[in-house]
Formats: C-alpha cells, structure tokens, sequence
C-alpha cells in the first residue's frame, strides 16, 4: 500500500505519514520549517541541536532530516558523518545560510540528498524532502 504525501506516492508507508525530523539551531527557523513541512502532509519533530536529534533515535525513526550545516557544539557534518557511520540510510536535506563550491561538494559527497541555501525556498525544499523519501526505501521503518 502507498501513502501519497504532496503528489508523491510512498511505498510500503501504509496510512502512515513520513515523519520528517528539522534540526536547526535557530528557533524560528525551526518552528518556521516546522509549520511548511506539516502544512505539506508530513509528521514533523524539531530538534534544537545534532545531539538531541541523535539521542532521539532509540525512539520514533525519521524517513527524512533536514539538517541545518552551522550549529554549534555538533555541525551538520558531524551528524552526518555519524548517521553514516551507523548505517542509517536516512536521507539527509542539509540547509545552510553558507553557500560555497566546497561546502557544497562536501555535503553532496557525504551522501546528503539534497544542498539548499538558506532562505531556503519553500518548494524547492518540500521537493528535496519528498525526492529524498522516495529515492531511499531503506529509511523508511
């Protein structure tokens, strides 16, 4: 059975939404991100900081992050870096106000689904979400 989110069908989703997990260190921004992706059809958690996201992960698995690449104490890259490490498979959006040809090959080649700059544009970010979930079965849980 599929669920269909945005004009996407997800595979094997049932009536389930695909939780989509917005780490950002900037409230606004998450709560900002928050309210898009929901508006979209998408169960969201946000979370303030890479740990905390992290240690959410015993609990409730997302089907998507979007994950913002400045934060202090962990960047992005660092959680990146560790959910490869832990063989997640969770497709990763990184989001950043820092645009650079090395940041970006950097985030790509890290196995980030998708590169957006911040302010990030509303669509063009639901799309990268929706593109990430379908492209990566293997994080859907």
């Amino acid at each position: 059975m599929a669920r269909s989110v945005g004009g996407f069908n997800f595979p094997g989703m049932g009536s389930a939404l695909p939780l989509v997990a917005i780490v950002d260190d900037e409230e606004s921004v998450r709560r900002a991100l928050g309210r898009l992706v929901r508006s979209a059809g998408f169960h969201v958690q946000t979370y303030a900081s890479g740990a905390d996201f992290l240690h959410s992960l015993d609990g409730a698995f997302p089907q998507c992050v979007v994950l913002d690449l400045r934060m202090p104490q962990m960047s992005g890259f660092d959680v990146q870096d560790t959910l490869t490490r832990m063989g997640s498979g969770l497709p990763v959006v990184l989001i950043t106000g820092d645009d650079s040809a090395e940041i970006r090959h950097q985030s790509l080649a890290g196995g980030a689904q998708a590169y957006l700059r911040k302010p990030v544009d509303e669509a063009m970010l639901l799309h990268a979400i929706e593109g990430a979930i379908q492209a990566s079965p293997a994080a859907v849980r």
